[in-house]
């Protein structure tokens, strides 16, 4: 959009004038009745009005009589308002929705989850713990969430990231790459937290076939899954070498 803007300059005899228009430095050199030279140099080429971005066309010196002493010089500078603000603050406001989205995704995932581990740990041989892990709706909820928060942070290049290596196999700098955005980062916590329930369901029903201690594992595999299920397979074995021993010294 342009803005029309004039100045006017009266001439006189005198020998030097300098005139300030929005950063626009006009000088008059010589003014002898006979010959009249100007030169002005356009310092800055942008201003602001209204919180917007100005930016400078051009400007149009143009030579008229004026009846104050002389003749004047009317300067017309073209002006644009740009919309570089509006848009960057819509940028901002996208990546605040969707650092927000991330967030509360990762809350809600992981108090989703806690109250199985809870009843596994604390209330084992409950009728709520056993019939809490023959549900399916943790996997259906998580499971969702997941797909959504995995469209929400797909890219083009997210394969390209993945199967990085010329064997199509993926490489710890395209993963890290890709793990720094937000909603990555928040659907691989969701997909960590199905994993490792998975894993503790499995813990607590092999612990009540084999009538063995389970709660120091199912803690483990909350946040140290491969431990947890680690410390699970020792408990197993050391449980199966004492019932052997108890067996042999009843005999």
């Amino acid at each position: 959009m342009a803005l029309p803007s004039s100045s006017c300059l009266s001439l006189s005899p005198i020998s030097a004038l300098k005139i300030d228009y929005a950063k626009k430095a006009i000088r008059s050199w010589k003014n002898d009745g006979r010959e009249q030279r100007f030169s002005f140099s356009l310092q800055s080429n942008n201003s602001a009005l209204l919180g917007q971005q100005i930016g400078t066309a051009g400007a149009r010196p143009h030579k008229d009589w004026c009846f104050v002493g002389g003749s004047r010089v009317v300067i017309r500078p073209k002006l644009e308002i740009s919309s570089v603000h509006q848009k960057s603050s819509g940028v901002y406001a996208s990546w605040l929705a969707t650092s927000q989205i991330a967030s509360t995704a990762f809350t809600l995932g992981t108090m989703a989850v806690l109250p199985f581990y809870g009843l596994m740990v604390l209330a084992p041989k409950t009728a709520l713990t056993k019939a809490s892990i023959e549900s399916n709706i943790p996997y259906i909820v998580l499971g969702l969430l997941y797909a959504y928060l995995l469209y929400l942070s797909w890219t083009p290049e997210t394969m390209r990231l993945i199967f990085a290596s010329q064997y199509w196999l993926p490489e710890l700098p395209g993963m890290a790459k890709m793990f720094s955005n937000e909603m990555t980062l928040a659907s691989a916590w969701i997909h960590l937290l199905v994993v490792d329930l998975f894993a503790a369901r499995q813990v607590f029903r092999d612990g009540l076939e084999n009538q063995m201690e389970t709660r120091h594992s199912i803690s483990l595999c909350l946040f140290f899954c491969p431990i947890g299920i680690l410390t699970h397979v020792i408990t197993k074995a050391l449980t199966k070498i004492a019932g052997r021993s108890s067996t042999h010294e009843t005999h």
